[in-house]
């Protein structure tokens, strides 16, 4: 099977010749720059670490890494990641660590008093970065924080320019690999998580006194997702095969919201929109989500989920194996690799194997499977522990 032909295989639960492997395909599958400039020493490979995601400060994967390692999946993004920066004119740049990498020519961060680095807009700070760290926190609110009038709220539809990168872009991809192609194509600002940046109570306070004004708000979203959905769609025809949504409904130990809030507040919106994607193109719709959302399963395969990512086995009802059993044949699982909180930053070689092969052996039989780091692999994380992960993956057999 090719890359390709693999992943297809594993989202439509059928067996695959081995499991497939994503690293790097997202923005939620990555690994920070400097734990990735470290894992290319090992295989001689001396090319620029570059920052794509300067937000998260995450490695752009390159074609020797991904062979390496037994990498399937390829991400379409878009040309401005994070902060509104266009990924282009890269130009040297050393994170605090020391590590050298390449950042887009726009990425201009200031250094304040306290040594912290700033990113400013228009003289107005947008994010930062504490001296010493290594991921920006966001400094801006987005409309919903500030409660504004529905008619106030009009994140832009997709640009002709923008409708061409990614027709250039797919075409590329396609053409030139034969990974599976994943895109984050979401409804503006996320309709739960996004709209709660800089002021989360109060926007969880709205959601639960007044619903009018809440149905309105992600209805008015959820009309221009769809218009943004129709013109990706064109545009890529279809060179990709999975469309990626990200929301954050779970904590560790429970979600942020019921599942009676859920289904009345959140789920009519997605669903309206997933249901476009499933009716009018062949592309299957994996939603990120971290943490303990057993109790929104049902929900979320209802609304019209194929693919949950990135199944946080750590948190509260989260057990591989419940959820491979009760789930495992409507659900597609992408990631549930190990913990990655733990085990992986703090655990030996030896726990790294362990788990991961214990995972595996529940989740991949039968398809309906991809291998994925439980979130972003993080600064620091020894990188002999990040080879043992996907090496135990790659060389995992079904027999």
């Amino acid at each position: 099977m090719t890359p390709r032909q693999r992943v297809l295989a594993a989202i439509n639960h059928q067996q695959t010749d081995q499991v497939p492997i994503d690293l790097g395909g997202t923005r939620q599958s990555g690994i920070a720059a400097s734990t990735y400039h470290e894992l290319k020493q090992p295989i001689d490979l001396r090319t620029p670490t570059r920052v794509y995601d300067c937000y998260q400060m995450l490695a752009e994967v390159e074609r020797p890494v991904m062979e390496r390692f037994g990498a399937d999946v390829v991400g379409l993004n878009r040309p401005q990641v994070a902060f509104g920066i266009d990924n282009k004119d890269w130009k040297s740049w050393q994170m605090f660590d020391g590590t050298p990498v390449e950042v887009p020519g726009g990425f201009n961060p200031v250094t304040d008093e306290s040594g912290d680095l700033v990113l400013l807009r228009e003289g107005i700070a947008i994010a930062r970065m504490p001296k010493d760290g290594y991921y920006f926190d966001r400094l801006e609110k987005y409309p919903g924080a500030a409660h504004l009038p529905v008619d106030q709220v009009n994140p832009p539809t997709m640009s002709s320019a923008l409708a061409e990168h990614y027709r250039v872009q797919a075409e590329a991809l396609w053409q030139n690999t034969d990974f599976a192609i994943v895109a984050p194509m979401g409804p503006p600002y996320e309709l739960f998580f996004g709209l709660g940046t800089g002021d989360f109570s109060a926007w969880m306070m709205t959601m639960a006194t007044e619903p009018d004004y809440v149905d309105e708000l992600l209805g008015k979203l959820t009309d221009i997702w769809i218009e943004n959905l129709k013109r990706f769609s064109d545009a890529v025809s279809d060179r990709v095969q999975i469309i990626q949504i990200c929301d954050d409904f779970g904590m560790q130990h429970a979600p942020f919201l019921s599942p009676k809030m859920f289904r009345n507040r959140i789920m009519p919106f997605y669903k309206r929109g997933i249901e476009w994607i499933h009716q009018n193109t062949s592309m299957k719709l994996l939603l990120h989500s971290d943490g303990a959302l057993r109790t929104l399963i049902p929900s979320l395969i209802e609304m019209g989920v194929d693919i949950l990512n990135p199944v946080q086995t750590s948190a509260d009802g989260m057990d591989a194996a419940e959820l491979k059993a009760e789930f495992g044949d409507q659900l597609v699982f992408w990631g549930g690799s190990l913990d990655c909180q733990h085990t992986l930053p703090f655990g030996t070689v030896e726990e790294v194997i362990q788990e991961v092969t214990e995972h595996m052996q529940v989740f991949a039989p039968g398809g309906g499977y991809v291998f994925a780091p439980v979130h972003n692999i993080q600064a620091k994380v020894p990188v002999e522990n990040v080879i043992a992960m996907y090496d135990t993956a790659k060389a995992f057999s079904f027999v």
